[in-house]
């Protein structure tokens, strides 16, 4: 992502918000929106034929709504680079562990201030996920909606050494890589090493997903 301008897709029904994003994106320098569309059936096709490396992803739309579409980009060969930053109007509604199963790598509230939204997109384009404190909230207590929240653990945390599960916890409260380094006394380097083979082992994309992985097994008490 250097030399080359980081290419944004650009999805939601409502026409005026659309524009606005791309205006903003073609207007921020390394950055390029490659197409919009209008609803998530629309989404997916120009994923396919755009490759983009992030797409702004509007939760409720008509045909096809954007978890599902998300689902469907991340889930595709084809598209499985694809870094999706879901949109929405609400404080992380409803269908915040949806959209994230479904491999989002972060939330974005629309009314977010410009600054932020292209913050965002650039760090979702790195690789990180955009979780914040508020997403974890939400997570905890969707689980602790949830009866059996540690009943795959056993499956889910085959191979995570003991060190690796320390990581994964504190990943899931939130913590930033240098907190975790600080909190087990361990180098930067040693802790994203860890983190790496997480990911590996546990077959997830991105931070977001180890939160996810980290909550279904059980490893953070609800």
């Amino acid at each position: 992502m250097n030399d080359a301008a980081i290419r944004v897709l650009v999805v939601d029904d409502q026409v005026l918000l659309r524009g606005s994003f791309r205006i903003l994106v073609e207007n921020e320098p390394g950055l390029t929106a490659v197409g919009e569309a209008g609803d998530g059936a629309e989404a997916v096709e120009l994923a396919r034929i755009h490759r983009p490396d992030v797409v702004l992803m509007d939760v409720r739309m008509p045909v096809m709504d954007g978890i599902e579409a998300t689902r469907r980009i991340c889930g595709s060969p084809e598209t499985a680079g694809v870094r999706v930053l879901m949109l929405t109007t609400f404080d992380l509604d409803e269908y915040v562990y949806a959209a994230l199963r479904a491999g989002a790598a972060g939330f974005l509230l629309k009314d977010a201030p410009p600054a932020d939204v292209l913050a965002a997109i650039h760090v979702v384009a790195s690789g990180e996920s955009l979780l914040a404190p508020s997403v974890t909230r939400r997570l905890i207590e969707e689980f602790t909606r949830r009866p059996e929240p540690a009943q795959r653990a056993a499956n889910t945390l085959i191979g995570v050494t003991e060190r690796e599960r320390e990581v994964l916890e504190l990943i899931a409260r939130g913590l930033a890589n240098d907190e975790i380094a600080t909190h087990l006394h361990l180098s930067m380097g040693t802790v994203k090493t860890h983190i790496g083979r997480l990911l590996a082992k546990l077959g997830a994309r991105d931070r977001a997903q180890l939160v996810i992985a980290a909550y279904e097994a059980g490893v953070v008490a609800v």
